[in-house]
């Protein structure tokens, strides 16, 4: 392998449960306009709608709030509530980095012997706060952050690399964004699932069927399978 590329949230760091406190913050202070579960439902459809103009992140995720606060309050919520939405999204900008277990010697390990890349899609302000605030990126001789994770994207990067879909391995925890796209162009995928994963980032089983990529329970069984596989080599 030329080039071995992680992505970023909930596979180095943990990231979806800051999100998913967030949301439940927004449904206390909207409570008594309407319940959890119709505000869940407006919240996911706002997101969906708005990933073509505003894109993944923190930044499209409050602006979702806002404009999901205001249409199921049909305009009634009040400007200091609005603000109080902007303070609860606002730290999703700068959380804690909660390093995954294993992520730091991993990488360690891993750096010594490959290229190593994050390939992350978001927002370029936040994932590039995202990874300084991780103390990760010394490890990563490569960043890229891009809009959106398919097959057209996989391929540009390899090509802006020079690489063979062969010679590149993604790893990450979304079967979605991180597993198949590079399946599809002939490369090769691992996923390490983590605990949560938001509902747009989901696949079928039919998606899978005939699909072959690993499945590991965690980071450190990384060293073991590459081990595996350059003694086949």
């Amino acid at each position: 392998m030329k080039l071995i590329a992680f992505d970023a949230d909930d596979t180095l760091w943990a990231n979806e449960p800051n999100y998913i406190d967030v949301k439940l913050k927004l449904c206390e202070l909207l409570s008594h306009y309407v319940s959890e579960e119709t505000l869940s439902q407006q919240f996911y459809d706002s997101q969906i709608r708005n990933l073509a103009v505003f894109g993944y992140g923190a930044k499209s995720f409050m602006l979702s709030m806002i404009e999901t606060a205001i249409e199921l309050t049909n305009g009634a919520i009040t400007g200091s509530e609005i603000q109080q939405i902007i303070d609860v999204g606002r730290k999703l900008l700068d959380f804690p980095i909660e390093v995954l277990d294993g992520v730091n010697e991993v990488l360690e390990i891993l750096s010594k012997r490959f290229d190593l890349m994050v390939l992350t899609k978001g927002d370029l302000f936040d994932q590039e706060s995202k990874i300084a605030r991780s103390g990760l990126g010394h490890y990563f001789k490569h960043v890229e952050i891009i809009s959106e994770k398919n097959e057209q994207a996989y391929e540009r990067i390899l090509q802006k690399y020079q690489i063979q879909p062969a010679d590149f391995l993604m790893i990450g925890n979304s079967l979605k964004s991180d597993v198949l796209p590079v399946v599809h162009i002939g490369g090769r995928a691992i996923h390490i699932p983590y605990e949560t994963t938001w509902a747009h980032e989901m696949v079928t089983d039919e998606q899978l069927t005939g699909k072959s990529f690993t499945t590991l329970s965690n980071v450190r069984e990384l060293l073991g399978l590459l081990e595996t596989v350059n003694e086949q080599v």
